[in-house]
């Protein structure tokens, strides 16, 4: 008899420092998912594929320059290890020159089957196995972090919350910053009046149709105070 179950969204993460996986995603909703089933992570050791009796997984870089330059003869036997040429996830390469990563391309993995996901260190990596292994460099933001690890921990967080049954309530990953053109309008919750401030009228007042419209209006102008690059933007990419 086949089973009808899906399969669970898996992320293999290829770093020198496994011990930091899971880390924040074995805690609550992704932590819960990750007891559940829904997903799996594997952290896979760099270093059990290094070179010598040393296990050396670096090298001085091509030309001069400061810094060492992960291998890439070592990278690609950690990589063919993990994953089977047939393996359909893609393979992401954490990294400052990577493209940005988007909520349409975080939606977009969430979606597949679960990723690859390679943690640098040192310099950098050798190009030649990221043309070799078809990584696909992604970038968390515009800053330099000691390694990969931190930017793969917060791409699959951003991934497995969105895998069903993971957030309460469907409409959760829906009316969010970076779901749409806006970023998210203001949240309120009791106490009605604190420290002189209070809730505004309007959400009190149980017109759907004015708080969509108070929402709305809200959300445009902390967008345009606050991320202007994003009007007009296609949320999806």
């Amino acid at each position: 008899m086949t089973s009808t179950m899906s399969s669970p969204w898996r992320a293999t993460i290829l770093t020198l420092y496994p011990e930091m996986f899971p880390g924040p995603l074995g805690l609550s909703l992704s932590g819960d998912a990750l007891a559940r089933g829904a997903w799996t992570i594997e952290a896979r050791n760099i270093r059990d594929h290094g070179i010598g009796r040393h296990r050396a997984v670096d090298d001085t870089p091509a030309g001069g320059g400061a810094g060492m330059v992960l291998r890439c003869d070592v990278l690609a036997a950690a990589i063919d290890a993990a994953a089977a040429p047939d393996d359909p996830r893609p393979r992401l390469l954490m990294s400052p020159r990577g493209r940005p990563l988007t909520q349409g391309r975080v939606r977009a993995l969430a979606e597949g089957p679960g990723l690859v996901a390679v943690c640098g260190r040192f310099e950098g990596v050798d190009e030649r196995v990221i043309e070799g292994r078809g990584l696909e460099e992604v970038s968390i933001g515009d800053y330099v972090l000691s390694g990969g690890e931190l930017a793969a921990l917060v791409t699959i967080d951003a991934c497995v919350r969105l895998l069903p049954g993971v957030m309460g309530k469907a409409a959760s990953g829906v009316e969010e910053s970076f779901e749409g053109p806006l970023l998210e309008y203001p949240h309120y919750t009791r106490p009605r009046d604190w420290e002189g401030r209070s809730i505004p009228e309007v959400l009190l007042g149980g017109n759907h149709a004015a708080i969509a419209r108070w929402r709305s209006a809200a959300a445009e102008r902390l967008t345009r105070e606050r991320r202007p690059d994003l009007l007009g933007q296609d949320p999806a990419k």
